[in-house]
């Protein structure tokens, strides 16, 4: 069975900081359909790749590729117009607009609407029942009415990744997306994750070990800005220079 293909690709990435090099000469192939996670220890350079990959941080040198397109000296904006959506650690959503108001507003982006300097309810009433289904999907649909800051934590982050299927990315960068969870909450969201990545192409930051051993299809281990390891799960958790440098000498 073929391998799937290559998405997007990172080679030779750089990035310097007034003398610190806090990405070194890091490879990485994000295929398609898969969860690809980024792990490694606090300062392992995983944000910063995520930074590089979605154009928030251009790299000091070294090249990135979407679906055949170099992207790398692209804004964010337009990368994400292009189909790279990511999701950052603190919650971006908007706090006092309902639930299902945040899901339309998503959905409206890929319409003509957000260019329009006024927009009447009943332009927008179309995208009641598709934001409501997302809202389903996430188990979010009995909040649907309420304003989105009343919901609590886990459930913000629910929301979030409701936000993000409405936008439909060809790859979705989910950046510490149980940081600050409870137990219950993570078990929640993974399966949300799981669910919601079926088919698409995910990359993760994630420090909760069972969370990228139940979700990932193939892991990245950073280290000092370098790429250690790569491989499943299996294959990095019995590595002993990932034992040594990410787990203080005991096995995940």
């Amino acid at each position: 069975m073929a391998e799937p293909r290559v998405v997007l690709s990172a080679k030779g990435l750089c990035k310097d900081f007034r003398g610190f090099r806090a990405v070194n000469e890091v490879n990485i192939d994000i295929r398609e359909g898969e969860i690809h996670a980024l792990i490694g220890p606090n300062g392992a350079g995983k944000t910063t790749v995520f930074n590089l990959l979605s154009g928030f941080l251009a790299p000091t040198s070294g090249d990135i590729v979407f679906q055949g397109r170099h992207i790398t000296r692209m804004d964010p904006a337009a990368i994400a117009k292009l189909g790279i959506v990511r999701s950052f650690q603190i919650s971006s959503i908007f706090p006092h607009l309902s639930v299902l108001d945040n899901v339309k507003v998503a959905l409206q982006s890929q319409t003509d609407l957000p260019h329009r300097f006024w927009v009447s309810e009943r332009a927008t009433s179309r995208f009641d029942a598709p934001a409501l289904a997302l809202l389903t999907a996430v188990g979010l649909d009995p909040y649907a009415r309420g304003l989105a800051v009343h919901l609590s934590y886990g459930r913000k982050r629910a929301l979030e990744l409701a936000i993000s299927m409405a936008l439909e990315p060809a790859v979705l960068l989910l950046d510490e997306p149980m940081a600050g969870m409870g137990a219950e909450d993570v078990e929640r969201m993974t399966e949300l994750v799981r669910r919601f990545a079926s088919g698409r192409t995910v990359v993760l930051v994630e420090h909760n070990l069972s969370v990228v051993s139940a979700l990932s299809n193939r892991i990245t281990v950073l280290q000092r800005g370098s790429v250690l390891t790569e491989g499943t799960y299996e294959e990095v958790r019995t590595n002993q220079q990932v034992i040594d440098a990410y787990l203080g000498g005991q096995e995940a």
